[in-house]
């Protein structure tokens, strides 16, 4: 009777409370549907395994590329099936993959409108902000319909170490939110709605394998600096410095060992330095120094500054992989073992033993809900948008961004009919300089002499002019690149995009291999500029670097009227390139 008395004073009628309300509440909470709707429509189901397995994605463009964690697609071949929460199932390809990160990027098939989510800002999120995830857990979603937990971020900056040397989540973001097996890669949203992880770890209890309230996700600011190298369907590898680092008693982090072949050492670090900061971030930890490192790709640069003897210096290094190509493909030929779904007990399951606790152990990557399946053949518009060739997730997205950012550079002028010398005159400090480039050999004339370098089927021993790391070398595969294209040149991949100190937003990377040396082509996405070539003789050695500004239209083509060259931290010469001639067949 009391309790009736009570629904009566409330005012509940029909399970419906009537009593009044706070509008602000009310308003709060109908934005809080809204935002958890929109979300849940760019949510995919993934299914692998002919159904058996799966987890979670998130569509992140109309055009239908989505990200999942590689751990979802390993062992699924180049395809996989993904329900979306307004009914429909559709194919999708397998991109490219972070075998490291634990990131893969697909593309769906069937519509150019898909609904996709917003990328936040990972670096903004802090602990205590309200966060859905949103998913797939025990493949609960047959309808495709996504479950929605809520929760707070417990943590920011979390580092989970590596199974060997996959598997590692650096700069992390922990959540309370529910996350189960089957919300792996699926997506951590903030209280607007923005994308700002894909969720990937759990701590479980260890028998059930139930969620204990701890679980994490990779940061979207980590991912959207492998974006470009996922696009070009690459296998991607994470970077090191190339050092050890250790704290000491007194707090100070220094360096326990580095790679004399490294770049770091050749920018000056040594045995000792105190590293103070590092990619943008204050250094205090071990740990904070590998969460930030972490989240670079191989072949990125990243402000490190460093002390000794209470002097400060503030240097670049590039950046080398952790793994060679062929090791990393070697450890992922074959995908991670793929755990079965637990069968249901017939009986109530026992709890943990004593010694026992929810959580013990390290965090886990949390597997598919399924084991691996006969795969059956792809569907034709799978096969029509996958290559297979060795060292790439798939070749098709790599050629197919190759060919984009020739297209984008050739609308700065056709160069390919220009394959006769081509004499190139200007100023240099000191006096005139002119280079002749042609398919058989390169000459120049400086202030200090002249010089020739025939071309022949190795250039690993070019390195004149002194002090320049191989100018003459680079000047031969810039003209190269510009008359044969990425399709002629002789080895030619698309690397994905990077950021270059003093040019605004990312660029493309084109890396080609001629005469046993490799050659890199920096493209601005959106004019075709090509600012920067760099020559690189040697793994162990600073590159040749040809800086291109000022481009002016000569001929109806746009070349450089400026060319600084450098080779390590030393400025070889700026060339103010006045007049250039070139003829059409030899």
């Amino acid at each position: 009777m009391r309790f009736l008395l009570g629904l009566l004073v409330l005012g509940v009628v029909g399970g419906r409370a009537h009593a009044d309300v706070d509008e602000a509440v009310l308003s709060a909470e109908a934005e809080r549907v809204a935002v958890i709707a929109k979300a849940q429509e760019a949510t995919l189901a993934i299914f692998t395994g002919g159904g058996q397995g799966g987890g979670s994605g998130v569509v992140i463009s109309p055009d239908g590329y989505a990200l999942t964690n590689f751990h979802v697609v390993a062992g699924a071949g180049e395809a996989v099936k993904c329900g979306m929460a307004h009914g429909e199932l559709y194919d999708a390809v397998v991109v490219g993959i972070d075998p490291v990160g634990d990131v893969a990027l697909i593309q769906l098939f069937g519509r150019d409108d898909f609904p996709c989510a917003t990328l936040g800002d990972s670096d903004e999120v802090r602990a205590g902000d309200w966060v859905y995830v949103i998913g797939n857990p025990f493949l609960l979603a047959t309808d495709f319909r996504p479950t929605v937990t809520y929760g707070i971020v417990s943590g920011v900056h979390r580092y989970q170490y590596p199974a060997g040397t996959l598997l590692e989540y650096a700069d992390c973001i922990q959540t309370d939110a529910s996350i189960n097996p089957g919300n792996s890669g699926g997506p951590l949203f903030d209280s607007a709605g923005r994308l700002i992880g894909i969720n990937g770890r759990g701590s479980f209890e260890k028998r059930g394998r139930v969620n204990v309230g701890v679980g994490y996700a990779i940061s979207i600011n980590q991912i959207k600096k492998f974006m470009g190298c996922l696009r070009g369907g690459r296998i991607v590898d994470h970077a090191t410095l190339g050092a050890r680092l250790g704290s000491q008693e007194d707090g100070r982090v220094v360096v326990t060992d580095i790679l004399e072949t490294s770049d770091a050492y050749r920018r000056g670090l040594r045995y000792g330095d105190e590293v103070v900061e590092f990619g943008g971030r204050q250094i205090g930890t071990v740990n904070a120094f590998k969460n930030i490192l972490g989240t670079f790709p191989k072949g990125w640069r990243a402000p490190l500054t460093f002390q000794r003897k209470g002097q400060r210096q503030r240097v670049e290094v590039r950046l080398s992989g952790v793994h060679g190509a062929q090791e990393l493909v070697d450890k992922i030929t074959g995908g991670p073992r793929i755990e079965p779904p637990s069968p249901k007990p017939s009986r109530k399951p026992e709890g943990p033993k004593p010694s026992e606790k929810p959580g013990d152990g390290p965090p886990q990557p949390m597997p598919p809900a399924g084991a691996h399946a006969h795969r059956e053949p792809p569907p034709e518009i799978i096969k029509q948008h996958y290559e297979a060739r060795r060292g790439f997730a798939n070749y098709y997205y790599n050629r197919l961004n190759r060919d984009r950012v020739w297209q984008v550079l050739s609308g700065r002028g056709d160069f390919t009919s220009l394959v006769g010398p081509w004499i190139i005159r200007g100023q240099l400090a000191g006096g005139e300089a002119e280079f002749r480039i042609s398919d058989v050999a390169v000459g120049c004339t400086l202030p200090g002499g002249q010089l020739n370098l025939p071309i022949d089927d190795s250039l690993s021993s070019a390195i004149d002019p002194p002090g320049s790391g191989g100018l003459l070398a680079a000047l031969y595969l810039w003209r190269r690149f510009l008359v044969k294209g990425p399709e002629h040149f002789g080895g030619m991949e698309y690397y994905g995009t990077l950021e270059l100190a003093g040019h605004a937003g990312p660029v493309d990377l084109l890396v080609g291999t001629f005469g046993g040396v490799e050659c890199r082509y920096f493209v601005d996405p959106t004019s075709g500029h090509l600012p920067l070539v760099e020559l690189a003789i040697r793994d162990d050695d600073d590159p040749c670097e040809l800086h291109f500004s000022d481009d002016r239209a000569f001929d109806g083509r746009d070349v450089p009227s400026r060319m600084l060259v450098r080779y390590g931290d030393n400025l070889y010469g700026m060339f103010l390139l006045d007049e250039i001639k070139w003829e059409g067949a030899e």
